[in-house]
């Protein structure tokens, strides 16, 4: 019945009566009506139909109404975030209740030009359980400052609730339901330690996004019975690739070494490259204690000074990773690779290896791009240089065919054993990181392909077509640039936004006008559905090469067990994971954007404590950001600063929204998006997590007007 209402209801957009369903549908006994009341509730309750104030049935879509989540202010304001369309703007006076991280649906009130605003309707779900905060007491009630200033709520807390919290510590608060006036009340679930304790400050953030830092005991019991030796049975029924030169090449602090890589050169001129992948589901058993917490957790986190594993260190940093020197079981994808780049045939297995070295990529880098060679290193330097041309090959045919190359700079943020920032550097990518990051797409797109055609349920890693309107507004935002751009409207095509980023390579503003292409594009999730990976212009990709700190990639695993190696194919096991995986896929997508958010908040609030040690100093970056409240200047460690139009001394400069750029009344002078400027650092707060600059020659115009007022 729920297939013939939503179809009537698409037959014209508009609402149906109760007594207009009942006649189309040819409904005549009570018990017919009372299924379709339940039906139409259920369409209701899954968001697929709204029912109107006057007691009629719509398609959701086609309402004034909409789903989001909430973005809130201090200030006591919010946004509804709604994906692919336009925030809506919510004014204190309309929120019903809602507080930030809400999922909600919002009617749209009005529409000011692009703006929209609304009011709050109803909260679907309060994602907001825990909020993490400074501790203090008031009136004989505990409160907390959340740390998260969105959050514009007050919170009691009892006594007897507090878990013996004092003024200053950080905590970590479970809302338990709403008190008087519109408070709510909470008790302390966990204390961090005081707000001036090396660590806290992390702990903190980690907290807000509920990662959780410590592993249970009874996962840790279940860690105690796994053997940290390979053992004779599990040799048996492997290809043993023991005496084959296998290594690893990892950042020179990784500790959970995943993959390792080998080569041969075939006699009819092809490459063998070999991609070894540690057999984390041999160990950690499906639905077992430290899966269950696996799933849970979804993924490593990795912090400016620490990482929060999926998996506990002695699996992380023990039997799974493939260190140096010592038996390790794997499974290997093995593909044979012709001069243009094309794998033209393959074989995916259960193996046990043995690394000869483990590499890091600054050594390699050296080999490869110095030809220095550092001791030990001198046995694998014709399998390096190999493994160099190999990789330009797979990139050369990866640009072929439309892979974007966004060229994105990192920081890298340098911790003393406080935990305190004491430096800020641009993280290196060089050839060996480039040659890794070739070998393992190489895999992962064989591995998903060989799975695709035998059609099965898996887990793929999709990346889709950009939205038509966000790049139409990215060509407008050229345009006030005086830069014109070609790309059809109707077929986006990655070979497409290739050429309009390679157009943009020599443009001064290339860095700001990628990340703004990128952040253009649609995000990569996990789904059992391929549609492919656009920014890779992949038919068929998923993650296979670093299942001890991704779920997704264990999951896997699982599969290729299940299918390849014990041939399990019948109609059960294939309904069961088919089944799996949608939970699999979604909840997996959901903790990685946690853990990326979570990172980005660590490096924000770092970089912020960073620059408090440097009040009063002078740097040179660029505008990267023009707004009506100031400008944002980024250094060329990636720090970015405000530079508020508050703090524009010396003349009157007002906002040219037209240009993107600040002029002064008086003088002419222009600051425009991508102009080099001096910046002298005015202000750093690593709660809020902002840094404050002034342009270095108004902070020698506000000189001069202190002078000449004496």
């Amino acid at each position: 019945m729920q297939e013939k209402i939503l179809e009537i209801l698409k037959e014209e957009e508009r609402a149906y009566s109760i007594e207009e369903l009942e006649a189309i549908l040819g409904i005549r006994t009570a018990e017919e009506l009372k299924e379709l009341l339940s039906v139409l509730r259920d369409l209701e309750n899954s968001l697929k139909v709204y029912h109107t104030n006057k007691g009629n049935y719509m398609l959701f879509n086609n309402s004034h109404l909409r789903v989001g989540k909430l973005i809130g202010n201090k200030k006591g304001f919010g946004f509804v975030d709604i994906e692919g369309d336009e925030d809506v703007f919510i004014p204190p006076t309309c929120m019903n209740g809602a507080i930030h991280g809400d999922q909600v649906i919002v009617e749209i009130t009005s529409k000011k030009g692009l703006d929209l605003e609304g009011r709050i309707v109803k909260v679907i779900d309060r994602k907001l359980h825990q909020i993490v905060g400074e501790f203090y007491y008031k009136a004989g009630l505990g409160h907390i400052d959340p740390d998260d200033t969105k959050i514009n709520i007050r919170i009691d807390i009892e006594q007897s609730k507090t878990m013996g919290a004092m003024n200053g510590h950080k905590v970590l608060v479970r809302l338990i339901g709403k008190g008087e006036k519109g408070n709510y009340k909470g008790e302390v679930i966990k204390i961090l330690g005081h707000k001036n304790d090396p660590g806290v400050d992390i702990l903190s953030i980690v907290s807000k996004y509920e990662i959780e830092d410590t592993f249970s005991d009874e996962v840790m019991e279940a860690v105690e019975k796994i053997p940290m030796e390979v053992t004779e049975e599990e040799y048996v029924g492997r290809r043993d690739l023991r005496d084959k030169v296998i290594f690893t090449i990892d950042g020179a602090d990784a500790k959970d070494l995943d993959d390792a890589v080998s080569i041969d050169k075939l006699e009819n001129g092809h490459y063998l490259l070999g991609v070894h992948i540690a057999d984390v589901s041999h160990y950690v058993k499906e639905n077992g204690v430290i899966d269950q917490d696996a799933f849970e957790r979804g993924t490593s986190v990795y912090l400016a000074d620490r990482v929060i594993p999926m998996l506990p260190h002695k699996l992380s940093n023990g039997i799974c990773s493939l260190n140096g020197g010592v038996d390790r079981l794997t499974i290997s994808c093995d593909m044979e690779i012709d001069e243009q780049g094309n794998v033209v045939d393959y074989d995916i297995y259960e193996s046990v290896i043995n690394s000869k070295k483990r590499m890091t990529y600054q050594a390699v880098n050296n080999i490869l791009e110095k030809n220095i060679v550092e001791p030990g290193y001198e046995p694998f330097v014709d399998d390096l240089k190999e493994m160099e041309k190999l990789a330009h090959i797979l990139r050369k045919n990866k640009e072929r065919r439309g892979y974007i190359d966004f060229d994105i700079d990192e920081a890298k943020i340098i911790v003393d054993e406080k935990g305190e920032a004491v430096d800020v550097k641009l993280r290196e990518r060089g050839t060996g990181e480039k040659l890794i990051e070739d070998f393992m797409i190489a895999a992962n797109e064989t591995v998903a392909t060989h799975i695709y055609y035998m059609e099965l349920p898996f887990i793929y890693r999709i990346h889709g077509k950009p939205n038509e309107e966000k790049i139409d507004s990215f060509a407008q935002f050229l345009k006030t640039l005086g830069i014109s751009i070609q790309y059809k409207k109707d077929d986006i095509t990655p070979k497409e936004m290739q050429q309009v980023l390679n157009s943009l390579r020599e443009n001064k503003l290339f860095h700001l006008l990628s990340s703004l292409l990128l952040r253009s594009m649609q995000k990569a999730v996990y789904d059992k559905t391929n549609i492919g990976h656009f920014g890779l212009a992949s038919k068929c990709y998923t993650h296979f090469t670093s299942p001890i700190r991704r779920y997704p990639d264990q999951t896997v695993h699982r599969l290729l067990r299940t299918y390849l190696f014990d041939k399990k194919l019948d109609p059960e096991t294939i309904r069961t994971w088919d089944l799996k995986l949608i939970s699999i896929a979604q909840h997996s997508s959901e903790k990685e954007r946690n853990a990326i958010s979570c990172e980005r908040e660590v490096d924000d609030m770092k970089k912020a404590e960073y620059m408090m040690k440097h009040i009063g100093e002078e740097y040179e970056g660029m505008i990267t950001s023009v707004l009506n409240f100031g400008m944002f200047v980024e250094l060329d460690n990636l720090i970015e600063g405000l530079v508020a139009d508050e703090n524009m001394r010396g003349d009157t400069y007002y906002y040219d929204e037209s240009t993107f750029s600040y002029v002064g009344k008086n003088s002419g002078k222009r600051y425009r998006l991508g102009d080099r400027v001096k910046v002298t650092v005015l202000n750093a707060n690593k709660e809020n997590k902002t840094v404050d600059f002034i342009l270095s020659e108004m902070k020698d115009m506000k000189k001069q007007e202190k002078e000449a007022s004496n």
